[in-house]
């Protein structure tokens, strides 16, 4: 969880952007990643996504 926390949330603090980036809520900007499986059991699960949103739009990824 810690690592996938770096690249979030502790990313945004250490860039002072906690107001705007790091979580999914209205008014933050988020492009968003999901993902098939639980990361948490097994980190491959990353890399078999199930869809990926970039401001506000789903990107085809075939």
């Amino acid at each position: 969880m810690e690592a996938i926390q770096s690249g979030t949330h502790v990313a945004t603090s250490l860039l002072g952007q906690e107001e705007k980036l790091g979580s999914i809520r209205p008014g933050m900007l988020a492009d968003i990643v999901a993902i098939k499986g639980d990361p948490l059991q097994d980190i491959g699960a990353l890399t078999n996504f199930d869809f990926v949103m970039k401001n506000g739009v789903e990107i085809s990824l075939h």
